[in-house]
């Protein structure tokens, strides 16, 4: 499906200058409540351009925030908009063709805090994926799956679960007995999988991810390479933890499942199958180093988040008492966890590592 856009107005670039900060406490301290949602939808569209800034006005005038990304390929959205306004984003969804009656994806647990500001960003891809297109026929998906349908497939001997996501993401909460790429993005996720799924062409093989969007690309991309049953979770560990609770079936996800907005993630079961990376507790708190020179992310109990004052070292927490000034004098000097290491890569082993004063 191609979609294009005529407008009248000259297309501009529109986006918010305001501080996250402003934004931030304003959000606080509004009792209205809020949902926090996403979708997603593979579409052609000729000028992504402005077909971003015709969204930004859509979406804005209806007081949405969040972050969505938008190409030539499609567009990938986690958003949040009033309780109230929730008809009217759909509304205002639906006068765009390829996203009428998209799949709105809800937070499984919410509360509302989870954007400050609209981002509108525009992408070669809407999920880096490192793919060529060109090579294989992305409209080849896998068979999409239930929650039920998941479960009993899951549970045959010729069956092989697959997390598509990033180790930070599973290292909180996966389904049992899938195998977990020790990857830190997508791009890497795909060739890793390739190998180790090489010479099981045949077995069933059922991927999945926390929306289904990852999926959507995985399952075609295996497909093309060979193998013959592929199967993916229909909307992802949001719409399976849906359903098992509807329909009052087993949940077979196992902790948390991680969200990329300043929730950090969501509960699905009871369990906690992480440890804080700095005392070795049990916890599936991820948390951005409070060090803005550093932003790590890592894994965090709240007793570690007091006596670190929300840092992931001692010499974060000694930076982040200086004033702004030998700060900014500081900072392009001095190395932190957040320049030494990936995403969840850190793990605390010097807990008496000092800021150098001299």
């Amino acid at each position: 499906m191609f979609y294009s856009l005529t407008f009248n107005a000259k297309a501009m670039r529109l986006y918010n200058k305001v501080d996250k900060k402003v934004l931030k406490e304003v959000i606080e301290n509004d009792p209205r409540p809020r949902i926090t949602l996403s979708f997603y939808k593979y579409a052609h569209i000729l000028n992504p351009p402005l077909f971003r800034d015709h969204l930004y006005i859509l979406l804005q005038d209806i007081g949405v925030l969040g972050r969505i990304y938008v190409s030539s390929e499609g567009i990938n959205a986690q958003i949040s908009v009033l309780e109230d306004n929730y008809d009217l984003l759909v509304e205002s969804l639906d006068t765009i063709s390829f996203l009428n009656a998209v799949r709105l994806n809800l937070a499984i647990e919410d509360n509302g805090k989870s954007f400050y500001k609209l981002k509108i960003k525009l992408r070669n891809k809407i999920v880096a994926d490192g793919l060529d297109d060109s090579g294989f026929d992305v409209t080849n998906k896998g068979k999409h799956l239930t929650a039920a349908e998941f479960n009993a497939l899951s549970e045959s001997e010729d069956s092989i679960v697959i997390d598509m996501r990033n180790h930070y993401e599973s290292e909180v909460g996966h389904f049992q007995d899938a195998i977990i790429p020790d990857v830190e993005t997508f791009r890497e996720a795909l060739p890793h999988v390739e190998e180790i799924l090489s010479g099981k062409e045949e077995k069933n093989i059922i991927m999945y991810c926390t929306g289904g969007i990852r999926c959507e690309k995985a399952s075609a991309y295996f497909k093309h390479k060979g193998f013959q049953n592929v199967y993916q979770l229909d909307g992802g560990i949001i719409e399976y933890a849906r359903q098992a609770k509807k329909q009052n079936i087993p949940n077979k996800f196992k902790g948390k499942n991680f969200v990329f907005d300043d929730r950090l993630g969501e509960k699905i079961s009871d369990d906690i199958i992480s440890s804080c990376h700095q005392c070795g507790e049990k916890s599936d708190n991820h948390n951005n180093c409070a060090n803005d020179a550093c932003h790590i992310l890592f894994i965090q109990c709240e007793s570690c988040n007091d006596n670190w004052e929300g840092c992931c070292s001692v010499k974060c927490r000694d930076f982040n008492r200086l004033s702004e000034d030998r700060q900014a004098e500081l900072r392009k000097s001095m190395e932190f966890n957040g320049t030494k290491f990936g995403k969840g890569r850190y793990k605390a082993h010097h807990k008496n590592d000092t800021l150098d004063r001299e």
